[in-house]
């Protein structure tokens, strides 16, 4: 039978450890003690993992979710859109940054000038959020 500590267990489902041990102290996960530290059955941590992935917790930060690590708060300057693409242009502090998306997306974030968002960069795509 695996087990995992409750730091594990976060870090596979990517969330905090406050979050798993909310969790087991609400009855959500199953736990039990092994060598004085609360320990999660793999099987069990497996089922909240489906079911997570299912329907997410509202409770997860949205920076959980995301594994780009630079994140820029900034206010959206300028949308330009046509039918298929939009170009979204950020300042963030002292940065610029142009995302190029799908119209889609652009909409469904309701990005408009003066709109405040999150730029996640990760190589050399830039993801725009709406906090």
């Amino acid at each position: 039978m695996t087990t995992y500590r409750i730091a594990e267990a976060a870090a596979l489902l990517g969330v905090s450890d406050d979050t798993v041990r909310r969790w087991v102290d609400a009855g959500r996960l199953p736990a039990s003690t092994g060598r004085g530290r609360a320990v999660v059955e793999g099987a069990d941590l497996a089922a909240l993992a489906e079911e997570l992935a299912d329907h997410p917790d509202r409770e997860a930060s949205r920076a959980s979710a995301v594994s780009a690590r630079n994140r820029l708060d900034g206010i959206v300057v300028r949308v330009v859109r046509d039918t298929v693409m939009a170009q979204v242009d950020l300042i963030c502090g002292p940065y610029r940054l142009v995302s190029l998306m799908s119209t889609e997306a652009a909409d469904e974030l309701g990005l408009e000038r003066g709109v405040r968002a999150t730029a996640s960069v990760k190589a050399t795509n830039v993801v725009v959020e709406r906090p």
